[in-house]
């Protein structure tokens, strides 16, 4: 829903426009990959319900294979309600539903398309110990892994950062993985040092208008890229 301000507790306001999309971390990832071209399949869980089925024929339209895309009934589809304001700040409340109904036995069947991968994402809005195992089936394969810690877990399991080749968080993932705030790029630069100390192989901490900073095992000297000037229209 757009409104012109967010409503404070027990308060109704009058909003101008409301539309439901498609999202979810893995999903906007995904669809991102696809239109650059790479071929991508989806491994995830939805509702057997309206948004469910919705779901399914978005990701065909955007050429995914959705062979592992499974439908439950024990469940309803994920869902984040989300309110943003004329300046594009936001409130979200997010419901997981059947996300977190992925399971092992889902991966299993997926194993075959994990294995002969070229890359495997993963991130935090199934079962955490889910996307670990697909990160360890990658990893036995070869397969190079890039892992999103989001929304971010103060008490993330080790084996994530020996499991990354790739480990990509944002300033506030960061800070709750870390305890160190980033307010520019020096904290930047400690939080990847403290992240490849953990184990992972290259980190990128995205800075949002700022860009991102980079570090890795091979290049230990950071590297900041900046970002463009655009004017946010709605940053989720």
């Amino acid at each position: 829903s757009l409104t012109t301000r967010l409503p404070r507790a027990g308060e109704t306001i009058l909003g101008h426009k409301f539309f439901i999309g498609f999202g979810g971390k893995g999903a906007n990832q995904c669809v991102q990959s696809a239109r650059l071209g790479a071929k991508t399949s989806f491994i995830c869980k939805v509702g057997k319900d309206s948004f469910g089925n919705d779901y399914v024929e978005n990701l065909k339209k955007n050429g995914i294979s959705t062979a592992f895309v499974g439908q439950t009934t024990d469940a309803a589809t994920g869902t984040a309600s989300i309110i943003v304001n004329s300046e594009g700040q936001n409130v979200i409340v997010i419901v997981p539903g059947a996300n977190l109904l992925l399971s092992f036995e889902d991966l299993k069947r997926a194993s075959d398309v994990i294995c002969k991968a070229k890359v495997v994402v993963c991130q935090l809005e199934i079962t955490p110990a889910v996307s670990l195992e697909a990160l360890k089936m990658a990893r036995a394969s070869g397969v190079k892994t890039l892992f999103n810690p989001a929304p971010a877990l103060a008490d993330l399991d080790p084996q994530f950062y020996t499991y990354s080749d790739i480990f990509c968080c944002n300033e506030t993932e960061a800070e709750i993985l870390t305890g160190i705030p980033v307010g520019n790029l020096e904290d930047a630069e400690k939080v990847g040092r403290t992240l490849l100390e953990r184990g992972c192989k290259l980190v990128i901490v995205t800075l949002g208008a700022e860009g991102c900073m980079m570090i890795s095992v091979e290049e230990p000297i950071p590297k900041h890229v900046p970002a463009g000037k655009v004017r946010a229209v709605d940053t989720t």
